[in-house]
């Protein structure tokens, strides 16, 4: 989707930013994320987004295995941030928002902040290749990809537009699986922290392939 800001490299971004942490939610450069945002806290950050001009916002999953405090949980070290590009009002007190990815980002240290939800300071400047759009792209295994793709349909019995899956670019399409897939925030985290795009798709197959493997062994065709 094309946005009104043009972000050519990591010092176009701001040094600190408001996270969402979301568990299971994987945004990747240049995807598309819908979010419906109803807790006061994350209402007030979409506001400040706004007013501030920036309209960033930080995704990122919280570490709940390496958390003492549920309520404050630990977060993963890696993130990605996303502009809203979209952006409406339920008439109920909620943001119907979308999220455009623009480059993910290390946390250095998480601040202390008088608002109710969390700010990071961020590095971007590991990930400079997220500024490059379809970037490595001619290397993944677009044959490997489709094959375990159609395998899974099939075992979920699911339905999908082939004829916009084949017109898609690589860059959109593994983005784009990794972000739809059912994994965990483990398989989720791997797939946001590959060095690149035919990586990403390597982890996508292989998980893929493990949890085919897993249904064909219990009997199981359903979705967990």
């Amino acid at each position: 989707m094309p946005i009104n800001a043009e972000y050519r490299g990591p010092g176009e971004l701001p040094e600190t930013i408001p996270v969402f942490p979301l568990p299971g939610a994987l945004l990747l450069p240049r995807g598309q994320m819908p979010l419906n945002i109803f807790e006061p806290r994350y209402l007030a950050m979409v506001d400040d987004s706004l007013r501030d001009g920036h309209r960033l916002i930080g995704m990122i999953q919280p570490d709940l295995a390496h958390s003492k405090d549920e309520s404050r949980p630990a977060l993963f070290k890696v993130g990605c941030v996303g502009r809203i590009t979209q952006l409406a009002e339920s008439g109920d007190g909620r943001y119907i928002l979308e999220l455009t990815g623009v480059s993910r980002f290390k946390v250095v240290e998480e601040l202390t902040v008088l608002t109710a939800y969390r700010q990071c300071k961020v590095d971007f400047f590991s990930f400079v290749d997220d500024f490059v759009a379809r970037k490595g792209e001619d290397a993944v295994d677009r044959t490997a990809l489709l094959e375990v793709l159609t395998d899974f349909l099939k075992a979920n019995n699911l339905k999908v537009d082939w004829e916009g899956i084949e017109s898609a670019p690589n860059e959109a399409l593994v983005n784009a699986l990794a972000m739809m897939s059912p994994y965990g925030p483990a398989e989720k985290q791997a797939m946001l922290e590959a060095a690149d795009l035919k990586t990403r798709a390597e982890i996508l197959i292989a998980v893929t392939e493990m949890d085919l493997a897993k249904k064909r062994t219990s009997g199981d065709t359903g979705l967990q």
